[in-house]
């Protein structure tokens, strides 16, 4: 996006803004205005990062420290789930 490009598409983002600040001087609040604002704002932060991705720069990406879990194939040991419910199926056990 050239900057010419940017500089418009900035110029009609403020008419936007300026049209739906009128907006909601005659009507209120109301969700349709509401909707409207949301819909300008988005814009505006979909402009920025256009305006972001036109400047060049080194973009590296983040480092993520990993850990390797292992989860063996074997059994697991019975006693981990002696006393243990199933929550929401009624557990094993009969309380009476």
């Amino acid at each position: 996006m050239t900057s010419t490009e940017i500089v418009e598409l900035r110029r009609v983002i403020g008419q936007m803004r300026h049209a739906v600040s009128a907006l909601r001087a005659r009507y209120g609040d109301v969700a349709a205005v509401q909707r409207l604002a949301n819909d300008v704002e988005r814009m505006d932060i979909d402009a920025t990062e256009l305006v972001d991705l036109s400047t060049p720069r080194q973009r590296e990406a983040p480092r993520v420290e990993r850990e390797v879990v292992v989860v063996p194939d074997t059994p697991y040991d019975e006693s981990l789930w002696k006393d243990a419910d199933d929550e929401g199926l009624g557990g094993y056990r009969n309380r009476s």
